[in-house]
């Protein structure tokens, strides 16, 4: 079985991943009876995607069904949210090689750890909300992100990492944004557990020449 070396985390500000998402989720009920009147759930990411268009008019209609308004981040709130996470990144000594942290959604990948995923992800949203707080973008009462969680996707390979760091990097320039560039992101990417020097006797190392 190929070994984990990397987590690609990914989840969205309050309102814009719902149970009933036309891309899916990983809610697997729909708790509120006004949201059921959107559409059918969609457990798991579907393999072919929606059209953009669909999706757009989907979240026009369900904002008139939320209990506040879907939540966009204004750039001093991304920054805000950056210093945050790289309080968690140097606490933790997570090993970050590339983030993107969109209006609506954040992107975030992370080396290998001792913490799971669900654990990373817990751990940043958990410090950029009382940082958006204590600078009152956010009341304490106001939830700054969507529930489930967020998705994981399990990278086994250094070429897989930097596919990801690519497709990361280029997130804010489809929105017509530059590249963003965090403090906290080791970079450029040394192709770990395969970087100068490594232990060929590592079980990584092993696995990978094995493939």
């Amino acid at each position: 079985m190929p070994l984990v070396i990397a987590y690609h985390l990914i989840w969205t500000a309050y309102g814009w991943w719902l149970p009933n998402d036309l891309r899916g989720s990983t809610s697997k009920t729909v708790r509120r009876d006004v949201l059921k009147e959107l559409g059918d759930l969609h457990l798991g990411r579907k393999r072919i995607q929606p059209a953009s268009w669909k999706v757009r008019d989907f979240y026009d209609n369900a904002a008139t069904s939320l209990l506040n308004p879907l939540l966009t981040f204004t750039s001093a709130e991304i920054t805000a949210i950056g210093d945050a996470f790289a309080a968690v990144v140097r606490e933790c000594k997570y090993t970050c090689y590339a983030c993107a942290i969109m209006p609506d959604h954040v992107h975030i990948l992370i080396r290998k750890h001792k913490h799971l995923a669900e654990e990373m992800i817990v751990n940043l949203q958990r410090a950029a909300s009382a940082q958006l707080q204590e600078l009152k973008f956010r009341d304490v009462n106001q939830r700054t992100w969507s529930s489930g969680g967020g998705w994981k996707v399990f990278l086994d390979h250094p070429d897989e990492v930097r596919r990801t760091i690519g497709y990361i990097d280029d997130n804010p320039v489809k929105i017509g944004w530059p590249k963003q560039d965090w403090d906290f992101v080791n970079k450029p990417y040394d192709g770990w557990p395969l970087h100068p020097g490594h232990n060929p006797n590592s079980p990584w190392a092993r696995n990978l020449r094995d493939r």
